[in-house]
C-alpha cells in the first residue's frame, strides 16, 4: 500500500475513527485530548508549541506485543530496532531495558546507540555507504555483524579487519527484487534500488567472502521497504532468501544467521495495520525449516504510533475563489517532513474536546515556511478550528524529529516522554541563538553597516 492519500481512497476518518484506532489516546470532556494518561494541554501549556511528545508506556506495550508474536509463533529472533526510525536516548534506552538491540545506518547512529547503554554484541551496521572511518569503528567495538551491501564494500571490510587485526562478523544483505508495494521513495527492495547485492550475484560473493581473510560471513540479510501492511511482498522475499541459503548450504558453505530487516506498517489513515503475527507467520512458513538464527529490524511499527507534534493554528485563512480555507500552523514542513517528502497522511486530532465536537469543513493544512510543499494536508475534512486551536498530528513517533532541521532559522521543536500519568522534557527548544552560535565571520568580511 502506498504511503500517500490517493484521490479515490475515500472520506478521511473522523475524529472518533482516530481515536478508535489508537488506544493510547483518548478524549475527556474537560482534559481533552490524552496521551496514556497526561492531558496534552498541559504540556502545551508548560512548554508551547511545536513539541514533539512519546508516550513510554505505549511503545513499550508494543515491543511486547511484537516480541509476543514471535513467541507465539516458536521464533526467538534478536529484535534490533532500527535507530534512524527516532533516535533519541530515551527511546533507545526504554527499547534496551525492554531486550532490544540497534540497527543503526552510520558511525553516529552506532556511537548513540553506544551511549544509550546498548552492548555493541546487540548492534548491526547496515548501509549502502559505510566510510573506512565507520566501518573501522564497527570493528573497533566489536559489533555483532556488519550487514554489507556490495562487493565493494566487501574487499574493504577484508582489507580494514586484517589491518586491524580483527574479524569482521557480517552478513551479505541481497535485493531479492521484490516490490514491497510501497511508496517509491520508501522502497527499497528492487533491482532499480541502490541498497543491497543483487540476488543473482549472492551466493558467488558469499563464496567470496568466505575465503576472504578477516572476515566471517554468517548469512545473509534484506529489507524490502517501508510501510508493508501485507505479508504477500514479505513471503516472496523470505522464499528467495531461503533458496539463497539452500543453493549456498549445497556448495558446501555454512549459513547460520538470516536477518530479515523491518518494514512492517502502521495505520496511519484507514489501513489495516501490518501484523506482528501475521509477520511471524510469515517468517515461519518460508525460513522455519533452515536451522537458522533470525533477526528482524523493526523501526516505524513500534515507535511510529507512540508519538504526536503538538501545534497550534497561527492564522485561518480564506481560500481563494471559494476554494477551501487554509490553517496555518506553527509547525511546519522543518519538524515534519514526511508529508512534504512523501505525501504521507497524518491524522489531526483537535486537542480541545469542544473543539472536537464541531461541525467539519475541508480545509487546506499548512505550515508557514516559505515553500509550497509546507503541507499537511489538502482538502482534509476536520472539525472547524479557529486562530489559536491546539492539534496533535498524529503518529510521528518514526521519521519525526529525526528528520527535523532549522529550515528558515526556525528553532528546533522541544521533545517530551509521557509514561503513565508522568511526564517530562526530554529536549528543551532550541534557543534561537543556537542556530549561528557556530558560525564563523571570517575578519576579512568586515564589520555590517551601521544601521539609520
Amino acid at each position: 500500500m502506498a504511503d500517500l492519500t490517493s484521490p479515490l481512497a475515500g472520506p478521511d476518518p473522523t475524529v472518533g475513527d482516530l481515536l478508535a484506532a489508537r488506544p493510547h489516546l483518548s478524549m475527556h470532556a474537560l482534559d481533552g485530548l490524552v496521551l496514556e494518561d497526561v492531558p496534552l494541554n498541559a504540556i502545551a501549556d508548560a512548554v508551547g508549541t511545536p513539541t514533539w511528545v512519546m508516550g513510554a508506556a505505549t511503545l513499550r506495550a508494543r515491543y511486547r506485543r511484537l516480541a509476543g508474536a514471535m513467541r507465539d509463533a516458536g521464533l526467538t529472533p534478536s529484535i534490533y530496532f532500527a535507530v534512524k526510525a527516532n533516535d533519541h536516548l530515551a527511546i533507545l534506552q526504554i527499547l534496551a531495558a525492554e531486550g532490544a538491540g540497534a540497527d543503526v545506518v552510520s558511525g553516529g547512529e552506532l556511537r548513540r546507540a553506544r551511549a544509550a547503554g546498548v552492548p555493541a554484541s546487540r548492534i548491526v551496521f547496515s548501509g549502502v555507504g559505510k566510510t573506512a572511518d565507520e566501518l573501522r569503528l564497527a570493528l573497533a567495538e566489536g559489533i555483532a555483524h556488519v550487514a554489507v551491501e556490495s562487493a565493494e564494500e566487501l574487499e574493504i571490510l577484508s582489507a580494514l579487519a586484517v589491518a586491524a587485526g580483527r574479524t569482521a562478523r557480517i552478513t551479505l544483505r541481497v535485493n531479492p527484487d521484490v516490490d514491497a508495494g510501497t511508496h517509491e521513495k520508501i522502497t527499497t527492495g528492487l533491482s532499480t534500488n541502490k541498497f543491497g547485492i543483487p540476488y543473482a550475484h549472492a551466493a558467488d560473493l558469499y563464496a567470496r567472502a568466505v575465503d576472504l581473510p578477516g572476515l566471517l560471513p554468517l548469512g545473509f540479510s534484506l529489507h524490502i521497504g517501508s510501510q508493508i501492511v501485507a505479508m504477500a511482498p514479505y513471503r516472496a522475499a523470505f522464499a528467495r532468501v531461503a533458496g539463497l541459503v539452500r543453493a549456498v548450504r549445497a556448495r558446501g558453505l555454512p549459513v547460520e544467521l538470516v536477518d530479515c530487516g523491518g518494514g512492517l506498517g502502521i495505520c496511519q489513515r484507514d489501513e489495516i495495520e501490518g501484523s506482528p503475527a501475521a509477520l511471524a507467520g510469515a517468517i515461519r512458513a518460508e525460513l522455519g525449516e533452515l536451522d537458522v538464527r533470525l533477526a528482524i529490524e523493526p523501526g516505524r511499527w513500534l515507535v511510529g504510533p507512540t508519538g504526536v507534534l503538538l501545534s497550534r493554528v497561527i492564522l485561518r485563512k480564506a481560500g481563494f475563489d471559494g476554494r477551501p480555507p487554509f490553517l496555518i500552523l506553527d509547525a511546519a514542513m522543518n519538524d515534519l517532513m514526511r508529508p512534504s517528502l512523501y505525501d504521507a497522511w497524518h491524522g489531526i486530532l483537535p486537542l480541545s474536546a469542544r473543539d472536537a465536537v464541531q461541525p467539519v469543513e475541508s480545509v487546506n493544512v499548512v505550515g508557514p515556511v516559505c515553500e509550497s510543499a509546507d503541507s499537511f494536508g489538502q482538502g482534509r475534512t476536520l472539525p472547524r478550528l479557529e486562530d489559536g486551536a491546539r492539534v496533535a498530528l498524529l503518529d510521528t513517533g518514526a521519521y519525526g524529529m529525526v528528520m527535523s532541521s532549522t529550515y528558515n532559522a526556525r528553532p528546533m521543536a522541544a521533545q517530551v516522554l509521557v509514561d503513565g500519568g508522568r511526564w517530562t522534557i526530554i529536549r528543551d527548544r532550541q534557543p534561537v541563538e543556537a542556530l549561528w552560535a557556530a558560525d564563523r565571520v571570517p575578519d576579512w568580511v568586515g564589520p555590517a553597516p551601521a544601521g539609520d
